[in-house]
């Protein structure tokens, strides 16, 4: 099961940011490709939809002497093993590399192969972003190796026809109060499953993997504990929540659906699972597959301003720095730029990232309408995720992190949607776990 949040399911994303954003954004800090006229080339390597190529035009109108060659990869787990295979062969590796959440452990623990930002003026705009999110990119001897671009606040996707067909409430307010609203809690979620499994029959969610994620992710601790040791097996909270998890598929409550591959969409259409879990780059792709199956905004998929357990973060992305750069100033500048506040909002409006810089969170580009809120049943999709992100807090991921929420629970998460008891899928999670050998 892949987890990435870049993914090979992400649809083909609607709405240009506008040029007048893209004017506004090359006139902050950050946008000078400095005063040389040597031409130069800057490689960028990204992944997934990440709602950046109109501004790399706009870069290179506002900087002539600058070129730049972008390479997307389809999945972070791809963008993962190219720069890994690159990092190990000491060569290869552009000027300005995105890195997943997922993975940011494994760079960490060679954050002096990354240039120090700090050089190139980092300081200076440290306080764009959320704090935690600079954190993430700060190494233990407080070298700023990436800046920011989204986070992944999550809330709750529901059809709202198959709420209302269960006799469930299906408007937004209603259904936030449903799961609890800020008391919301996994119980909460559970409970309401069984009331809809009930009523129609069906599974209420996709598949156990992405539950298992968001449980995973609000806890103090995941999979690492604080002082960056791999602590599964005594982990107690991660234990509770895996009963919960279990106990819910036993019910079945999950679809079964295999992570990323939905029938082409078919089943966010066919009344396969009523719920589905969002950060807010997951609504491009919801909306993504539903017309990938033919479905539109008229399928009754919408967007709450609720999430079981409280606040969670799911993914989210940083520019750095290679120290294979030629042109470490140039590139330094250009990741500036393209994580400017305005350049986060059109890339909002582009792709649906939500802005980790708190100044774009709040502005009405991002606030206001966008490319989703019409197939969301005119949800305020920007203003539901600001307040998901509020009280959100960093967990700390460490080198192995996206290895074992894949290769270990991945598999043990199938295992449960197959029917296998929840005692005998986290056992064999452990076994697993133990033979990688795991740092």
């Amino acid at each position: 099961m892949k987890l990435s949040r870049r993914t090979r399911a992400v649809a083909a994303v609607a709405g240009a940011a506008s040029i007048a954003l893209l004017a506004t954004a090359c006139s902050t800090n950050g946008s000078s490709g400095g005063s040389s006229d040597e031409k130069i080339t800057l490689n960028v390597t990204t992944f997934g939809t990440m709602g950046l190529d109109d501004l790399y035009k706009s870069y290179e109108k506002a900087n002539p002497n600058i070129t730049i060659k972008a390479t997307n990869i389809d999945t972070g787990g791809n963008a993962l093993t190219d720069w890994k295979t690159k990092q190990a062969a000491g060569s290869g590796l552009p000027d300005v590399q995105a890195v997943e959440e997922g993975w940011l452990g494994q760079v960490m623990q060679v954050s002096d192969t990354f240039t120090d930002l700090s050089k190139y003026g980092a300081g200076d705009i440290k306080d764009r972003w959320v704090d935690w999110k600079l954190k993430q990119a700060t190494d233990k001897d407080g070298r700023i190796i990436g800046y920011g671009t989204d986070i992944g606040p999550e809330g709750l996707c529901y059809n709202s026809k198959l709420f209302a067909a269960a006799g469930l409430p299906s408007d937004r307010d209603g259904v936030a109060s449903l799961f609890g609203g800020k008391d919301a809690t996994w119980d909460d979620f559970f409970k309401v499953g069984e009331q809809y499994k009930a009523a129609t029959g069906k599974a209420f969610y996709d598949q156990s993997g992405f539950v298992w994620n968001a449980m995973v992710n609000q806890l103090p601790a995941g999979y690492y504990s604080k002082d960056g040791k791999i602590d599964v097996t005594s982990n107690d909270d991660l234990k509770k929540q895996w009963e919960k998890l279990s106990g819910g598929a036993a019910a079945g409550l999950s679809s079964g659906q295999t992570a990323w591959d939905w029938g082409k969409g078919k089943a966010f259409t066919d009344g396969s699972f009523a719920t589905f879990m969002c950060p807010g780059w997951m609504l491009g792709v919801v909306k993504g597959q539903v017309e990938t199956a033919g479905g539109d905004a008229t399928s009754g998929w919408d967007f709450a301003d609720v999430f079981p357990g409280g606040p969670a973060n799911w993914g989210g992305s940083f520019l750095t720095v290679p120290t294979q750069s030629k042109h470490p100033k140039e590139a330094a500048a250009l990741a500036a730029y393209l994580t400017t506040a305005k350049s986060q909002v059109a890339a909002f409006q582009a792709a649906g990232t939500f802005p980790s810089v708190t100044e774009a969170q709040s502005d009405s580009g991002v606030t206001g309408d966008s490319y989703l809120t019409k197939f969301f049943n005119n949800a305020p999709v920007g203003k539901i995720l600001a307040s998901r992100a509020d009280g959100v807090v960093a967990q700390y991921k460490g080198p192995n992190d996206s290895v074992i929420q894949e290769q270990v629970f991945g598999p043990a998460t199938q295992e449960l949607d197959k029917g296998t008891d929840g005692t005998t899928a986290w056992n064999d999670a452990l076994t697993t776990l133990k033979n990688l050998d795991l740092k």
